[in-house]
């Protein structure tokens, strides 16, 4: 593993092998985030100081790009230690209040240039989303809530940062699955499944005309689900907008209703958005799972990556 320190100047630094890491990936929410911890006694912290990027690179491929928060240097007996705290790179966008504005018309094209691009974001790749009427951007949002909501409330796609730091607004690509069975060298794994929180039914309303629209999810009713949310919506909102925002609170409410969590004894073993085939003698988690959460790295037990699996 190697990680290069970039400064806010543009001047580089390499860091020393490291004797401990660990990379958490997400699907888009919550952020990125790592933790590197090496040797250090080069009396050089003025770089470290003006450090604002690691780019961490695992056989000369890129594996995270990244914004450093906070970085520690400690001396003891046994020699120096630095530790390094960072997040991904949607951070830029967590930490940005975005001014309150109202458009008449906002399309994709509209909601990166202005609350994008101003950081340095650069985009890899987006899909061909709706332009939404009306859309408004509330005083207090951050700039990751008005691009979240305007993709995922209003054109299905949660958008989300590859491990290059790039943003993408596109749906999962579904390639080759990776297969998991007892020749894998899993160390742990678990099930859950939750009723709590799950919604049944979300009635939309508009605030001006008090028109009301049902977004249900009627296989959950119908499986005993009985919990309702009521959602005001402002005034005038149009049908397509107001069906939307039901279907979403549904969407969301249902995400973490089955999980399955493993750990295996190597790194980098899969990544957020990747289908796993769980072919193990234990009914509940045989199937098809999507990678929601990917933590990886090596400490004093050795390598490993714990998983995050939720419905494909």
């Amino acid at each position: 593993m190697e990680c290069e320190l970039t400064c806010w100047d543009g001047r580089t630094a390499v860091l020393p092998d490291l004797l401990e890491w660990r990379f958490t990936y997400t699907a888009g929410s919550p952020c990125d985030a790592f933790f590197l911890r090496c040797l250090w006694d080069r009396g050089v912290e003025r770089t470290l100081s003006d450090a604002v990027r690691l780019t961490a690179r695992e056989k000369g491929e890129v594996v995270f790009h990244g914004v450093v928060d906070e970085f520690t240097c400690a001396w003891g007996s046994g020699g120096g230690t630095l530790e390094l705290h960072g997040r991904g790179m949607a951070a830029l966008l967590l930490d940005n209040e975005a001014q309150g504005a109202d458009y008449q018309v906002a399309t994709l094209a509209d909601i990166l240039r202005d609350h994008v691009a101003p950081y340095g974001i650069q985009v890899a790749e987006t899909a061909r989303l709706p332009a939404v009427a009306g859309f408004a951007v509330k005083n207090g949002s951050s700039e990751w809530q008005v691009l979240y909501d305007f993709a995922r409330c209003h054109g299905g796609v949660a958008p989300r940062f590859n491990r290059q730091g790039q943003l993408v607004v596109a749906p999962w690509q579904d390639g080759q699955r990776r297969v998991l069975d007892a020749g894998s060298g899993l160390t742990a794994l678990s099930y859950r499944e939750k009723r709590y929180g799950v919604l049944s039914e979300v009635l939309v309303r508009d605030r001006t005309t008090l028109a009301v629209q049902r977004v249900a999810d009627e296989d959950f009713i119908r499986r005993g689900g009985a919990c309702r949310r009521v959602l005001t919506m402002p005034g005038r909102s149009s049908y397509q907008a107001m069906r939307y925002s039901g279907q979403y609170q549904l969407e969301r409410a249902r995400e973490g209703r089955l999980r399955v969590e493993l750990a295996l004894g190597r790194t980098f073993a899969a990544w957020p958005g990747e289908l796993v085939e769980i072919g193990l003698e234990r009914p509940a988690v045989r199937g098809v799972w999507r990678v929601e959460e990917s933590e990886t790295g090596v400490n004093q037990d050795g390598a490993f990556t714990r998983l995050g699996l939720g419905t494909a």
